[in-house]
Order: structure tokens, then C-alpha cells, then sequence
């Protein structure tokens, strides 16, 4: 049994960053820092999707290329090597992917190939105040109107709202949870811009009685098995982002070791450095098979419910410890904002915030294997 990646998936893995590395560099990066522009480079986005790399787990006749998530994968995980300003996970996990696996055949007519192309930019609101489960959303309802339905809430942390052209996101209704596209110039709409540590565009939604046709509701009722669908494979998706910059930092901290000299011998040489970089690269390579396996299930729509959770804890961990270890080891070079470890450390950390208390998830998974469930998904 071949357990290495396929020649298509290397080939993929290997144009995403081809392009990244050339396109992506310190000095482009600075121009989105401390919010001086919104952190969405549309070029290197359109030389992306020209390549069809954020299509890549679309179908052909959408204008994709019909390989899988783990493709997908892969190509998420080189925009987290290279920190790239880009939308990735927001429209080509979070919207694009249940579009194609929940959507009516006319939703993907309509949306799936201008997606493609990068004609409409997708995203999802996966987050409320004081609920951390995408599945039961708690401040945003529904309601019956017609055959459409009308919304009042809010949703948080929305990436790239205000570029999109399109929202998914779940309301409660009286029958259970809805699915719907959003779009975000519609009547009672307001979009709030947010500031993040990473500086990517975010926004609070609010919505006031706005109404959604027919045609941009995915599901009225059973939305919450979507929802569920949509937040493993986002979690996967970002714990591959974070196998991506974390990888980079560490071999970012191994090359400046080797050269930083003390006492006239490169640090790297010291058995405290040594042992550090050693237990960053068991780190990372952990975070690797974790999220590989996570994300081979998910690709064979095998449950993978346990898989994802030890991909998370992983994915909080290592980035909390890479990011230390890493400016540790490059003394205050670490900190020095002319020099790129920052960034790297700023989307760790950001990563690890966003998938949660590692604790916590070490303490739900222990559950679950003491109820028998852990074992089989």
C-alpha cells in the first residue's frame, strides 16, 4: 500500500509554493501591517485561481480541477508557509465546498463557477458572541416568509465580509437550524469592521429583518449536520494553515542558529538551542501526521470526529510552543519587526486562539473515550 502523496498532489503542492515564494516576501507583507490596507492581496488571489489552486477540490464542470480535500489541503498549508494575505480558507473550505455538497443543482450553476474564477468571493460566519459551536447558533434566527425567510442577529469575526459577495451562515428557525448564502449588500445588512492581531479584514454582522429568497437557502431545517460538515473540515483546513507557518518558523530559527555565532561557534551548536529546535521539529512533525490523517478521512467522507480533535489539540500546542521556542532562540531578533519571525509567531498564536483552549479539548476527548465513542469517530 503506497501511503506517500500521489504525483498530482505533489505537482499541486509544488505550483502553490512556487508561486507563494516568488509572490510573497517580508516586504509585501508590511504593506497590510497595523491595518494600513485591508490584508487581501487581489493579484497574487487572481494569479492563484488563473493556476485553479483555490478550485482545486472542485468539480470540472464548475470550473475546478475534481481532485480532493486533500489537495485542498495542501495547498492551504503552503498559503500558511508563506503567511499569504489571501481568503483561502473562508471561501474555498468554509463556502465553497458545502455549496458543492449541499447546494441545490441551480445554487452551484449559479455560484460554483464564478467562485472558480474569482468573479465572486466567498466567505462564512462561523462564529457568535459566547458560542464556540457553529452548529447551534444562538443569536441569529429565522423565520418564515414565503418561501424565503427573514433574519435578525448578528454573527462575529467574519473574515473578508466586506469583500464578499456572499456569506453561508446558520440561523435558528422554529424547526430546527437553516443554512443560507447571505448577500451582504442586501437591505439590513451592516457590516462593522473588526481589528485583529493578524490585521485580516474581519467584520460583525448585523443583520435587521433581512430577507433571503429561496434560492439562497441551502436547508431550512436540518442545519446543523451541515454546520458540523463545514467546522471539521474548517478545523482541518486551519490546522493545516498552522502546520504551514509553523514548519516555516522552525526552519526560519534552524537557519539563523546555524549562523548566529557565540563565543565564535554558531549557536545551533549549543545542546539547550539544540534540544529546543529538536522538540519544535518533533512538534511539527507531529501536527503533520495528525492533520494528514484528519484530512485523508475527511477527503474519503469517513467520519473523522476524533481524528479532527487530536488534529486541533496539535495544532493549539505546537503553535503556542514554536512560536516561544522560535524568538527564544533568536533572542531579540525574535521580536525585531524588520525581521519576519513576528508575523509567524502572530499567526501561531492566532491559530491556537481560534481552534481553543487545548485543555478543553483534551478534556472532550477524553469523554468521548470514556464513552466509547473516541475509538470509532
Amino acid at each position: 500500500m503506497e501511503f506517500g502523496f500521489s504525483q498530482e498532489q505533489q505537482e499541486v503542492r509544488e505550483l502553490a509554493r512556487k508561486i507563494l515564494s516568488e509572490q510573497v516576501s517580508a516586504a509585501s507583507l508590511a504593506a497590510y501591517d497595523e491595518f494600513r490596507s485591508p490584508r487581501f492581496d487581489t493579484a497574487l488571489w487572481q494569479q492563484l485561481l488563473s493556476a485553479g489552486l483555490p478550485a482545486v477540490a472542485l468539480e470540472q464542470r464548475y470550473g475546478g480541477m475534481g481532485f480532493g480535500f486533500m489537495e485542498l489541503a495542501l495547498f492551504i498549508e503552503e498559503v500558511g508557509r508563506s503567511i499569504a494575505p489571501l481568503p483561502a480558507i473562508a471561501h474555498c473550505v468554509a463556502a465553497m465546498l458545502p455549496i458543492q455538497q449541499f447546494g441545490s443543482e441551480a445554487m452551484k450553476e449559479a455560484i460554483l463557477p464564478a467562485a472558480a474564477t474569482g468573479e465572486l468571493l466567498l466567505t462564512a460566519a462561523l462564529a457568535e458572541h459566547l458560542n464556540d459551536d457553529p452548529a447551534e447558533p444562538h443569536t441569529l434566527t429565522a423565520s418564515a416568509d414565503g418561501d424565503g425567510l427573514v433574519l435578525s442577529g448578528s454573527k462575529t469575526a467574519v473574515p473578508f465580509a466586506a469583500q464578499a459577495g456572499r456569506i453561508l451562515l446558520a440561523a435558528r428557525t422554529a424547526d430546527g437550524v437553516a443554512v443560507v448564502l447571505l448577500d451582504p449588500a442586501a437591505a439590513g445588512v451592516t457590516l462593522t469592521p473588526l481589528q485583529v492581531t493578524t490585521f485580516e479584514p474581519q467584520c460583525e454582522v448585523t443583520l435587521a429583518s433581512v430577507r433571503v429568497a429561496a434560492a439562497d437557502i441551502i436547508t431550512g431545517a436540518d442545519g446543523s449536520r451541515i454546520m458540523r460538515w463545514i467546522a471539521e473540515r474548517s478545523i482541518a483546513a486551519t490546522c493545516a494553515h498552522q502546520l504551514g507557518a509553523a514548519d516555516c518558523a522552525m526552519r526560519m530559527a534552524a537557519s539563523y542558529t546555524s549562523e548566529r555565532k557565540q563565543f565564535e561557534v554558531p549557536v545551533a551548536t549549543f545542546q539547550a538551542v539544540g534540544h529546543r529546535m529538536a522538540d519544535c521539529y518533533i512538534d511539527v512533525e507531529c501536527l503533520r501526521l495528525a492533520t494528514y490523517q484528519a484530512v485523508s478521512l475527511l477527503g474519503s467522507d469517513v467520519g473523522a470526529t476524533t481524528e479532527v480533535q487530536i488534529a486541533k489539540i496539535w495544532a493549539g500546542d505546537t503553535g503556542h510552543r514554536v512560536s516561544y521556542a522560535t524568538q527564544h532562540v533568536h533572542g531579540g531578533t525574535g521580536i525585531d519587526r524588520d525581521y519576519p519571525l513576528w508575523r509567524y509567531c502572530l499567526w501561531l498564536r492566532h491559530n491556537e486562539m481560534t481552534l481553543g483552549c487545548s485543555a478543553a479539548h483534551v478534556a472532550r476527548l477524553g469523554r468521548r473515550l470514556a464513552a466509547g465513542e473516541a475509538l470509532f469517530s
